[in-house]
């Protein structure tokens, strides 16, 4: 059982995600969450199965439109490159991004999966990292980008790369269970 600091029990985190995640930076968070209590509801474009990068497979227990951040305690966003790179032509799922921020609440975000934060507009004076060919991308969002293994910026949780998800899934589960940030805003 996870020490009080590091309990979700009780909190419902979305994770939002569509074909070509990458595997571990879906399946190592959503598992991380689950240990320390808390529940995940994958969203998707559709009510299909979802399928990684390396022919992981999960199924979608929402999709983008059936759901408002409203419902959420924080909100999940893997990598991979084909990932995120179609939800943030999905203008449902950029508004439901959007609304986290808008309501102050966590958000965990790895890899390529900040291109979703740009696309939602809410990286201007923040601080992040991010895969490395996103660097360019982030800063002419507006954030100031670092290369580091883990990035915390006022409920806003980064980190690069699958070997990063120790630190990532430590520090999304500490920002999750600690629930809204006022300095988390759109």
């Amino acid at each position: 059982m996870p020490d009080d600091k590091q309990s979700l029990l009780g909190k419902t985190i979305a994770l939002l995600a569509t074909n070509g995640f990458e595997d571990s930076e879906l399946t190592r968070p959503l598992e991380a969450i689950e240990s320390a209590g808390g529940t995940v509801v994958v969203v998707s474009e559709d009510s299909d199965e979802i399928v990684g990068e390396h022919d992981t497979s999960i199924a979608a227990d929402k999709t983008v439109d059936q759901v408002q951040a409203s419902e959420f305690d924080g909100l999940l966003l893997p990598g991979g490159v084909s990932n995120p790179d179609k939800m943030r032509m999905n203008e449902t799922a950029v508004g439901f991004v959007r609304d986290f921020f808008a309501q102050h609440k966590p958000v965990a975000a790895i890899c390529h999966a900040p291109w979703l934060l740009a696309e939602a507009d809410v990286l201007d004076g923040r601080r992040i990292t991010s895969w490395p060919s996103l660097k360019t991308d982030m800063i002419n969002a507006g954030a100031e980008w670092v290369d580091e293994e883990v990035v915390t910026d006022q409920g806003l949780v980064t980190s690069r790369k699958p070997d990063d998800l120790d630190a990532f899934c430590s520090k999304a589960i500490e920002e999750f269970s600690e629930g809204k940030h006022a300095q988390q805003v759109a």
